[in-house]
């Protein structure tokens, strides 16, 4: 492996995002994820000066079995006129019981006199004495330079004098921080060069996305000469986030050849960044690189002519390698070569070249052109393409229960929360059911009465739930009159997918896109029509 230190700091720096709020359970959690990716470091928060971080580092020596990160402890230098050995801060670093303590220190000469409210002399002893105390405790210790490619435009004698500080006291790694994130490529790539040279001090790079450059930045510090990358899982962080650590580390190790981790765990990166989207809360961004659901999904028909002959023609890489997967999506800009490959993807050959499955294919492009004319959407929704697929190639789909009516009531009365109650007459394993089911919203009520209408015919509907619902209008100048397009993703607790239902009146796209999700989930758990 690579001597390139791979650092996440997700724990701490990622959970400043804006709406990111993870329990000390969350973190724990977090952090096995993080150790099964096979980073170098998992900084877990600030001990002392956070009671939830105190609390993780608590439970951490007991809960946390690390097998192949060390966990590091984030604080801060001691006070401006105290000393390291009795700073209660400092104390509660070496209280965590974490080998690496990361400390954070002022390399900005103006943060030095502004926030610090000291001397320059004296933020070069608070670096000194809280490094070399927490060495001779026997802690490895890293600093963070905080704000340090500001402090060298301003004052680059000082800035370089801190991370001289830093490391001739017993620093392992000097992190050089962008915290506003307002750095550019090339500026970041002059700097961690000047540092390098003029310091013979191991540097490290931390960065922020204000100008959208946080992974080029980081890239640009490591061809510099920085062998340590801190960053955050997701790109996580405050305002636009921090740098993408699996983005950096699928660069250096697909494009660069670096190796940073066991290709085995890269391509759990996939897996492992959507994972943590649960834990967090935090929908995952479907066009992040190489871990995104559109990572590697073609849509244009020319794409797909050539993807047809040779993947490689559209894909920079092997989805593989970081666990995702090509997917082609259907829509109206489709050609003969999307359906083929969407239909291969799904279990079906249409690629024999006989007359035959020539013909299947243009039926099927007709219609799902004809559909998107009219408001569908299949890149969205592949479960109802694959519907609309069966119905093309095999006539229909299976008959699993028969819709004789739905109504749906929503009753408010006063200032009560409105409550709707929904019924539907359904015919299924020769029987005839009414159900009335309500719900949190008429869409809601309708979906409790009809998995509960089918429940004795069709108990395997009980592990499907209905975990995200999109509206859109799509002819606004209608006004209330408008088509509307819904969007209805299911889960059956293993994996999810996507149904559509196209109306005027919102209630019968709902509806629609209801059935083909239950229908979809029937055929995918493998019953037959009883």
């Amino acid at each position: 492996m690579s001597d390139l230190h791979v650092y996440d700091t997700t724990l701490r720096d990622g959970a400043q995002q804006e709406g990111l709020n993870l329990s000390v359970t969350d973190k724990l959690a977090i952090a096995l994820h993080l150790d099964e990716l096979g980073v170098g470091f998992i900084e877990g928060g600030w001990p002392g000066a956070n009671p939830k971080d105190t609390e993780f580092f608590r439970r951490a020596q007991s809960e946390l079995t690390l097998r192949n990160a060390t966990l590091a402890a984030f604080g801060a230098t001691r006070r401006a006129g105290g000393r390291a050995d009795s700073d209660p801060l400092v104390r509660a670093l070496l209280d965590s019981g974490a080998s690496v303590v990361t400390l954070v220190a002022k390399s900005h000469g103006g943060h030095v006199e502004r926030a610090l409210r000291t001397t320059l002399a004296e933020n070069l002893e608070m670096i000194r004495d809280t490094v070399t105390f927490l060495r001779g405790e026997g802690r490895r210790v890293f600093v963070d330079a905080e704000h340090f490619f500001d402090g060298y435009r301003t004052d680059r004698a000082y800035a370089l004098e801190a991370v001289r500080a830093a490391a001739e006291s017993g620093a392992e790694v000097v992190a050089l921080c962008d915290t506003n994130g307002g750095m550019l490529p090339n500026e970041i790539a002059d700097m961690v060069g000047d540092v390098v040279g003029a310091t013979g001090a191991r540097i490290g790079i931390h960065c922020h996305n204000d100008t959208g450059c946080a992974v080029a930045n980081s890239m640009a510090a490591i061809d510099a000469g920085a062998t340590h990358v801190q960053g955050t899982i997701n790109g996580y962080g405050e305002r636009t986030g921090n740098a993408n650590l699996v983005t950096i580390v699928a660069n250096l190790q697909i494009k660069q050849k670096r190796d940073l981790i066991e290709p085995h765990r890269l391509a759990e990166a996939t897996r492992i960044s959507h994972a943590i989207s649960e834990i967090t809360n935090v929908a995952p961004y479907s066009r992040q690189p190489y871990t995104g659901s559109s990572a590697f999904a073609h849509k244009a028909g020319l794409h797909a002519s050539a993807i047809k002959v040779d993947p490689d023609l559209y894909q920079h890489t092997d989805p593989k390698a970081v666990g995702n997967d090509m997917r082609m999506l259907v829509s109206d800009m489709a050609g003969r070569a999307s359906i083929e490959l969407k239909s291969r993807e799904l279990g079906f050959d249409l690629d024999s070249g006989s007359e035959e499955d020539k013909a299947k294919v243009a039926r099927v492009l007709a219609t799902v052109k004809d559909l998107e004319l009219r408001g569908y959407t299949f890149d969205a929704a592949d479960a109802s393409f694959e519907l609309l697929l069966r119905r093309e190639l095999d006539g229909k789909l299976p008959d699993f229960f028969d819709v004789e009516s739905w109504r749906v009531i929503t009753d408010s009365r006063g200032e009560q929360d409105a409550l709707s109650e929904a019924t539907v007459k359904v015919s299924a394993a020769g029987k005839r059911v009414v159900q009335t089911g309500e719900g949190n919203g008429p869409v809601n009520a309708l979906d409790h009465a009809l998995r509960q209408a089918l429940a004795s015919a069709y108990p395997e509907l009980a592990d499907l739930e209905l975990v995200d619902y999109k509206v859109r209008i799509l002819d606004t100048e209608h006004g209330t009159d408008a088509i509307t397009r819904v969007l209805i993703e299911t889960s059956d607790g293993s994996t999810t997918w996507s149904t559509i239902g196209v109306a005027a009146n919102i209630l019968e796209a709902s509806w629609d896109a209801l059935l083909e999700s239950v229908t979809y989930g029937l055929i995918r758990a493998g019953v037959a029509p009883r």
